[in-house]
């Protein structure tokens, strides 16, 4: 009988894990014993890192995106579809494509986060972000013809994917206009919704003066309210109005209904922060944004987190006690600007500790998103 394992969603954490587990199952497929089948409900895979540096002219939308076909495994069917229903009880998938439904003996969910902009009135009236690709161009454009007047970068919704991105923003907001001969015209303003510039302490203690240094002005414990697109202002709930010219933001967060009509979390599947197995349904993963550990939404937990996944089916499909574990390693580069960056790398136990900004590890993120293709393919 023909073991079949089912992973939702193609982004970073889907596609890794499918292709791992090409690679890892390779006997089992080709002998007929394991089946893996890949659903995705857009014939494209997205970098969304990518984004963060469209609004600088430094990469096109395009560069983000290339056809999921070609960075999948032959050996994963790969199916064009949206999944409408999650089954865990009878084990089986519905499509909205197709009238039957697919079963499965394990199930992968790497369903990813959504943007939810309309939680805040106004905010998708008012606000511009980076964090679509129209948002990413949207918003080139109106930097290009911003030359006076403040631009507010307002972190709206945590978590959020690319927790450092807010921060890269805004360094990199500070170096552009300084390059353009433009900073003494151009207030930079940073809000963030608790008593520090980032949710991880170290990295806030490590950020701050820098902010300071550069003059970016910054309104902690700010939670937006609502955005007035005609009076170009963003109050808080407590009470904080901050004025804008341009207002660049980081809005609500959600995951799929999906996962809250099958019962397994919130939008955000409730597993097991080692294992990643799902806590309300038997031979159930989640993964990346998906699954609801704690760590940040970052790409490279999605990576990590595929290889623990794959590892576990990998037993699980060979009737072995799964061993494989996850840590909770991540690993971040920060701009620091628009020819420098950090680095930072931590996990459940050990926090963060930022490298001193230099152009070195500028140079090491952009050679990083380069190289993402081969990574995701599992050439790397």
């Amino acid at each position: 009988m023909t073991e079949h394992i089912v992973i939702v969603g193609g982004g970073t954490g889907g596609t890794v894990l499918a292709n791992d587990l090409a690679g890892r199952l390779d006997d089992e497929i080709d002998a007929g014993d394991v089946r893996v089948t890949l659903i995705n409900d857009d014939p494209d895979h997205v970098y969304k890192p990518v984004w963060l540096y469209v609004p600088f002219g430094q990469r096109e939308p395009a560069d983000g995106r290339r056809p999921l076909a070609d960075l999948v495994d032959d050996r994963v069917d790969l199916r064009i579809d949206r999944v409408t229903e999650i089954d865990t009880d009878a084990k089986r998938l519905r499509l909205q494509g197709s009238p039957r439904s697919v079963g499965y003996d394990y199930l992968a969910l790497a369903t990813g986060s959504t943007l939810a902009p309309e939680e805040v009135p106004g905010l998708a009236e008012g606000g511009h972000n980076f964090y679509s690709e129209s948002g990413a161009s949207e918003l080139r454009e109106e930097l290009l013809s911003f030359t006076e007047g403040t631009l507010v970068l307002s972190v709206v919704g945590t978590p959020h994917m690319c927790p450092a991105a807010p921060l890269e923003f805004v360094f990199m907001a500070d170096s552009w206009f300084r390059e353009r001969g433009l900073r003494e015209d151009v207030d930079v303003v940073y809000t963030y919704p608790i008593q520090r510039v980032h949710g991880n302490p170290h990295i806030a203690e490590w950020a701050r003066p820098l902010m300071d240094e550069r003059d970016i002005r910054v309104e902690t414990f700010f939670n937006a309210e609502s955005v007035d697109p005609e009076e170009q202002t963003l109050t808080s709930m407590e009470g904080t109005e901050v004025d804008y010219d341009l207002l660049v933001d980081i809005p609500p967060h959600s995951g799929v209904d999906l996962i809250e009509e099958a019962g397994l979390g919130d939008g955000w599947v409730d597993v097991d922060r080692h294992t990643l197995e799902a806590e309300a349904a038997e031979d159930v993963y989640a993964l990346g944004d998906t699954a609801d550990t704690g760590v940040p939404n970052a790409g490279s937990v999605a990576h990590y987190q595929a290889g623990v996944v794959g590892q576990r089916l990998a037993s699980e499909v060979r009737g072995r006690p799964p061993t494989a574990t996850y840590d909770g390693k991540t690993l971040c580069f920060i701009e620091t600007g628009m020819d420098a960056a950090s680095f930072v790398e931590f996990d459940y136990e050990h926090p963060p500790s930022p490298a001193p900004p230099s152009e070195k590890l500028h140079w090491s993120k952009l050679a990083y998103n380069e190289s993402y293709w081969l990574t995701a393919r599992g050439l790397l």
